[in-house]
């Protein structure tokens, strides 16, 4: 044997055996179990949730009467009866709500830049905010119905308040949490204060901006509906208040599932305008 293939054979390594990959077919089916896991799973527990409900389970563990608690059936029969009118409602309601979101966090972004930029003068704003958040529903709805009388102003104006603290406070906490490497970073290219912010403050505060734009399609939604039980003409608010008044519990019920059902479509958009808007981010690119 030569030098070569000696100095060859001492500097040989043994080979590692290659971890064997999972075949494209074996992937899917996983994908697919775990899809069908987490779809199905919260579906049957649904399903079995309204069979116990329709067998009047629930009427003989609580006590409760067939008026006092309709049975799916006859909320089901209610919705197909009043289409029309639930639907020319939800969409009042939810104009109602996405005015006065989208004015609470436009404010409320607006605070939170205000307060990241002049820390000094900008705290007080803060605390303005979370104290005007718990002031009740009920005591806000007559206020805003004085201010600007009894249309859909004075709703949209109740969710305004009800939903400009959550994004002032989530959207000054992801312009303060940057990371001081970046921010050193930005600072030795002299980069100026209205660069900072667009460049890294501003996107290093989306997630929470997203994140307060998702409790506020459920606050809005609750505002609306409130608001609307106090000098209002239309809307889902105003058609439950009078159901109940008259003893009208299914048509009530049904405003209950279809202003559900609203808010968690209105919740979908906003899950879905975050990853349109957030492609960048780690969470959506798993």
């Amino acid at each position: 044997m030569s030098l070569n293939d000696a100095g060859q054979s001492q500097l040989a390594v043994p080979a590692v055996p290659a971890r064997a990959s999972r075949s494209p077919g074996r992937r899917n089916r996983s994908r697919w179990r775990g899809s069908l896991i987490r779809i199905g799973l919260p579906f049957l527990a649904g399903v079995l949730f309204l069979l116990a409900w329709e067998k009047q389970l629930f009427h003989r563990l609580l006590d409760l009467k067939i008026y006092q608690l309709p049975l799916p059936s006859a909320i089901v029969e209610a919705i197909k009866d009043n289409q029309e009118l639930l639907l020319s409602y939800t969409r009042y309601t939810l104009t109602e709500a996405v005015l006065g979101m989208l004015a609470g966090s436009i404010a409320g972004f607006a605070i939170a830049l205000m307060a990241t930029a002049w820390p000094r003068w900008g705290a007080g704003s803060l605390l303005l905010v979370a104290s005007l958040n718990a002031v009740p529903i009920v005591a806000l709805a007559p206020t805003m119905n004085l201010w600007f009388g009894d249309g859909m102003l004075s709703r949209a104006a109740i969710v305004m308040a009800t939903t400009t603290a959550a994004m002032a406070i989530n959207a000054h906490k992801g312009m303060k949490m940057v990371n001081p490497l970046s921010l050193d970073l930005m600072h030795s290219y002299a980069a100026k204060k209205r660069e900072v912010f667009l460049y890294l403050r501003i996107p290093n505060s989306l997630p929470y901006v997203f994140a307060a734009l998702k409790i506020n399609t459920t606050a809005s939604m609750i505002g609306a509906i409130v608001g609307e039980f106090f000098f209002s003409s239309r809307g889902l608010g105003y058609l439950l208040s009078n159901s109940i008044k008259v003893a009208k519990m299914p048509l009530g019920w049904s405003c209950i599932v279809v202003a559900a059902v609203a808010g968690v479509l209105f919740y979908l958009i906003v899950e879905v305008l975050e990853k349109l808007f957030m492609k960048w981010h780690p969470a959506n690119r798993t």
